[in-house]
């Protein structure tokens, strides 16, 4: 019997991500690895992350620095739920608080934090059009810290690039992005790939194990086992092709 419910790629993402640590490639290590470039925070320093999903890095953040306030934004309410509960768990409520807001239409006073941070959602955007428009709420010597999909290489198999293209995002290679981040008012401060566990133990495999249980809750939906199938394309291209592409961190300090 088909299950009767019209599923919505949204939904899925959101069902498929919420009881993750993390919604995307991403580490503890890596975080403070980032982390560790940025300094100058104290008690009354602001941070943000944007597109912050269920706090994986904010709460690693938090539990890292001195800083009196840290915003997690997202635009899936789901998400934030989590977030604000998990800052909860870990007494962080008083200092992190997970915000629904869209990254490219942020509300907030201009150059009011000292840190904008934002692992493995820029690309929703546009590392381009993220860095212009987020300098703009930095602090004058603030940091900004992002994850971004990127070319190692600056040839690549066509089926990745179509992939990648398919996707709606337009990877460019590390020295591009870099000269993009400084061209958008920024300092580099440091730059270096995440590793291939991040994608694998720390993401595709909790993920896939999420998206059994969807399968399993929603039989025979073709809308679910499209996407299954798609997501497990991707898993196949990345063990075919990490060699020429992968997330990278990006910090950099405005000018």
């Amino acid at each position: 019997m088909k299950s009767k419910k019209v599923m919505k790629i949204n939904d899925l993402i959101v069902e498929t991500h919420v009881g993750l640590e993390r919604q995307g490639p991403g580490s503890c290590e890596a975080t403070l690895r980032a982390l560790s470039f940025v300094d100058g925070l104290n008690k009354n320093s602001r941070v943000m992350d944007l597109g912050c999903g269920t706090g994986g890095q904010a709460m690693v953040i938090a539990q890292n620095i001195t800083a009196g306030e840290i915003i997690g934004l997202d635009i899936f309410p789901d998400f934030i739920e989590v977030f604000n509960a998990n800052a909860k768990k870990l007494n962080l409520q008083d200092r992190v608080k997970g915000l629904v807001g869209s990254m490219d239409d942020l509300s907030f006073a201009k150059e009011g934090f000292d840190l904008i941070w934002s692992e493995g959602a820029i690309d929703e955007i546009g590392f381009e059009k993220g860095l212009n428009y987020w300098n703009n709420y930095l602090k004058k010597d603030g940091f900004v810290a992002v994850t971004s999909a990127s070319w190692f290489t600056d040839e690549r198999p066509a089926e990745v690039e179509k992939f990648w293209t398919a996707a709606g995002c337009r990877l460019n290679t590390i020295v591009r992005n870099i000269s993009i981040m400084q061209n958008a008012g920024y300092k580099l401060v440091a730059v270096f790939p995440l590793s291939e566990n991040c994608w694998t133990d720390n993401y595709f495999v909790p993920r896939t194990a999420a998206e059994k249980e969807i399968a399993e809750k929603h039989p025979s939906n073709k809308t679910v086992e499209d996407y299954i199938k798609d997501s497990k394309y991707e898993v196949e291209l990345y063990s075919k092709y990490n060699r020429y592409y992968g997330y990278v961190f990006y910090i950099g300090k405005k000018i």
